[in-house]
């Protein structure tokens, strides 16, 4: 073969077998067929008694597998997410990996201070800013929920605040059917009506049944909606090994995704070929402390099985996880365990990839690991891309030119010029520089180096800003009215 038409192997992680694929799938759909599960939303519940589900006095269902084969077969094979300017910079299919923030943090790290302190509105719009201005953080989430604004109407507040301070794709929370619909006709007039909504969406619906196996009324309200408004979403379940699962992470991946197959089942019946991510989150529960691990190999692991099985059975985009950290503070813990779930993440192709900025277990949002993680996740794609072999990279003449020539070097040779910044990984952050240098320029640690990019973000990156007319809408709809 000639070397310019070989093409580039990227590594990639696997874990289970096809055998192995298979059983956990077969489990999965026994829990429906033989276990069951609590649904209790009425309309739910009657769609699926209609279908042909097993339909108890208490609301206990028992569904056919072939329904949730069915499911799986109508939704649709990627979901192209949009920026708000009408550009799809989110294709979701395949391998494609993009990262993004987290949401609901009681607490953040203040950027002045350090100091730990309850989450303000002001903290979601300094994170969408920051999102905005980093190149490898693809969407944004709220971070914070806020102590200033008022409890019953959080989720909007929150949405209307990304929406003001970044363009990017946004992941959302709501709370029930309510919010969400509130939530929708501001994305509709953000881009000029649902018409145009439906054609370029830029937000996806963060939703969560409850393991094991309970599915409340006001969790399927927000399901529904999105099926019926075509707005993308992601249903995982709290199928963390050892507390809302079994301990083991076979037993914990076919209890989450049996849960993901009944919110893929009802999803459908309502909306039949509306976008749904695929996945359930399966991490730990510490049997020391009793938290669910954001920095445990364990749901890394999942991850990328449940990535082997998008690959041999389902098809469908997948949700997933990465830097985050259970370190209390932006130390070399959080460093180590960022990192690691940012590259297995890359490595096993997952989509879209949430909760980037998280410690102390999600409690805490941090604006410092948010731009730690932008220069991580550049450092992984460099990885992930391998290595190019063709007749510039061989570099042959370079090698013929400096090598007959007595003291020559590669340093002064064009093909060097030519070729460093994609030959090379550059970091931004990441000190590289000769001990005198990092001494003259203060002697900072990556953790300070990271806190002077984040305040330089917000001080000078611009956000595109919102006609005044589209403003106004968003807080008249806000206001309610």
């Amino acid at each position: 073969m000639n070397p310019i038409d070989i093409p580039t192997f990227q590594p990639r992680l696997k874990v289970l077998s096809r055998e192995q694929v298979l059983a956990i799938h077969t489990a999965a759909l026994e829990i429906l067929e033989k276990t069951g599960f609590r649904m209790e939303h009425p309309d739910a519940l009657k769609m699926l008694a209609d279908a042909g589900c097993r339909v108890s006095d208490d609301n206990w269902v028992r569904m056919p597998g072939h329904l949730a084969e069915q499911a799986l077969k109508s939704a649709p094979r990627q979901i192209a997410l949009h920026d708000q300017k009408g550009n799809k910079t989110m294709p979701l299919v395949d391998g494609n990996p993009f990262y993004g923030t987290g949401s609901d943090t009681t607490f953040t790290h203040d950027l002045e201070t350090g100091q730990r302190r309850r989450t303000v509105l002001q903290d979601i719009a300094n994170f969408a800013k920051l999102v905005d201005g980093l190149e490898n953080i693809s969407f944004a989430m709220s971070m914070s929920n806020p102590e200033d604004v008022p409890i019953e109407n959080i989720y909007v507040y929150a949405f209307a605040e990304i929406v003001k301070n970044t363009n990017k794709p946004i992941v959302f929370i709501s709370d029930s059917g309510k919010d969400i619909a509130k939530i929708h006709q501001i994305a509709c007039a953000v881009v000029g009506g649902e018409e145009e909504f439906r054609r370029k969406p830029f937000i996806l619906n963060y939703s969560e049944a409850i393991s094991p196996l309970r599915f409340p009324e006001n969790v399927m309200e927000k399901l529904i909606f999105c099926a019926q408004k075509s707005i993308p979403i992601c249903f995982p379940s709290g199928s963390n090994a050892g507390g809302g699962a079994p301990i083991t992470l076979a037993g914990a991946m076919a209890l989450g995704i049996a849960e993901n197959l009944v919110g893929l089942t009802v999803h459908q019946m309502f909306g039949k070929g509306s976008p749904f991510l695929f996945g359930p989150n399966v991490s730990t529960l510490d049997m020391k402390s009793t938290v669910v691990s954001y920095g445990c190999p364990e749901w890394a692991l999942t991850q990328a099985a449940l990535a082997d099985m998008r690959d041999e059975l389902y098809g469908l985009p997948i949700w997933a996880y990465s830097g985050a950290s259970d370190a209390k503070v932006m130390d070399a813990q959080a460093g180590a365990e960022a990192m690691f779930s940012i590259i297995t993440s890359m490595l096993s192709r997952c989509n879209l990839i949430h909760d980037n900025g998280y410690l102390e277990y999600g409690g805490i949002s941090s604006l410092e690991m948010v731009t730690m993680v932008n220069e991580l996740v550049a450092m992984s794609r460099f990885f992930v891309q391998g290595i190019p072999v063709n007749e510039e990279t061989l570099a042959l003449e370079a090698i013929h030119r400096v090598g007959s020539v007595p003291g020559s070097m590669f340093l002064t040779d064009d093909h060097t010029f030519d070729n460093f910044t994609q030959a090379q990984f550059i970091p931004k952050l990441l000190d590289r520089s000769r001990y005198d240098t990092w001494e003259e320029e203060g002697a900072q640690d990556f953790y300070k180096r990271c806190n002077v990019e984040a305040k330089r973000i917000l001080a000078e990156h611009q956000v595109e800003p919102k006609s005044d007319e589209i403003l106004q809408a968003i807080d008249k709809i806000v206001q309610g009215g």
